[in-house]
């Protein structure tokens, strides 16, 4: 007896699991007419075993559908999208988040990654509320998918004047951009506007539509775009977040489902987890999940990511 659970519960296979099922009563409703009828079994034997063919091919369609997806899922991406955003601590969680972002854009550099602005919202004494970016590079999703998380930072402010240490937050998330989704979209399930840019660009900056705001009415996830300098860019880049920041909620949303199952000893990947603290005046990193601690962080600040990095990619190997 096959379990078909896994399969009615995917969007793509469940029509498939849908006609097992039902093949599978007629099966049942033909052994119950055909019960001690000598003449009525020989035929119902004979349509029994052609409805058995039957289910055979739809559960390998159905496991060749899975097995397809899992394929796309287990790909390493070269591209993804990095959101820093600030948290707890006002004026000082701003600062902290762009300083997360430069780092990340020095370590990049480093290795010869591209990097670009999607968006930025800057808070009042500067930093960033919220901040989009679009990294490419060999290796970029691998190197990176364990920087998602809370950061936090304790410090002295500049603005202290009694010398007390604060302690602010951003998060970080690290967003594949897959070439193929397992995520469906439809259009009923969008919102899109238009709007015009703004910021630094020329006096054309302000004339044309071209930045996109895409909203999704099921979870409420808010994606914009405004970087590119047409339309239809705009809302490519603004699809791509969002289907991007869907897979990651799907992830947040599995990874608690089977946390009792999960083996994976560096977190789940959920943006509300406490991943690491820098500690300014003692001037130490740590990583909550691994429980290793680094010093210089300036060096690391300045993009000198590579041991922390590297002790990600070796914990998750283990």
């Amino acid at each position: 007896m096959v379990d078909i659970t896994q399969y009615k519960e995917n969007h793509k296979t469940s029509y498939l699991a849908e006609m097992y099922e039902k093949l599978t009563r007629e099966q049942t409703e033909l052994k119950t007419m055909s019960a001690g009828d000598p003449g009525l079994l020989a035929l119902a034997e004979v349509e029994i075993k052609s409805i058995d063919e039957q289910k055979q091919a739809l559960v390998k369609q159905m496991e060749e559908i899975v097995s397809s997806e899992e394929a796309v899922v287990s790909e390493l991406p070269n591209e993804i999208i990095l959101e820093v955003r600030a948290g707890a601590g006002g004026e000082e969680a701003a600062l902290f988040a762009e300083e997360l972002a430069t780092m990340y854009r020095r370590y990049s550099e480093n290795l010869g990654w591209a990097f670009k602005v999607i968006e930025e919202s800057f808070g009042s004494a500067g930093g960033y509320k919220e901040a989009v970016f679009e990294i490419r590079g060999q290796d970029v999703y691998r190197l990176l998918r364990y920087e998602t998380g809370v950061h936090r930072v304790q410090r002295i402010p500049a603005t202290e004047k009694m010398g007390r240490v604060h302690t602010s937050t951003a998060s970080v998330a690290i967003l594949p951009i897959r070439k193929k989704s397992v995520i469906e979209i439809k259009p009923a399930d969008i919102e899109v506007e238009f709007s015009r840019s703004g910021g630094a660009g020329g006096q054309n900056v302000n004339k044309v539509e071209t930045a996109v705001r895409i909203v999704h009415k099921a979870s409420g996830i808010d994606v914009r775009s405004t970087s590119q300098r047409s339309q239809l860019k705009n809302r490519e880049m603004a699809m791509s977040i969002l289907m991007a920041k869907l897979e990651l909620l799907k992830a947040e949303q599995d990874a608690k489902k089977f946390s009792a199952e999960r083996k994976d000893q560096i977190g789940t990947a959920d943006r509300s987890e406490k991943i690491r603290t820098y500690n300014i005046l003692q001037d130490r990193i740590t990583d909550h999940r691994i429980k290793e601690s680094w010093h210089n962080i300036e060096k690391i600040f300045a993009g000198g990511l590579d041991p922390i990095i590297s002790a990600m990619d070796l914990h998750s190997k283990q």
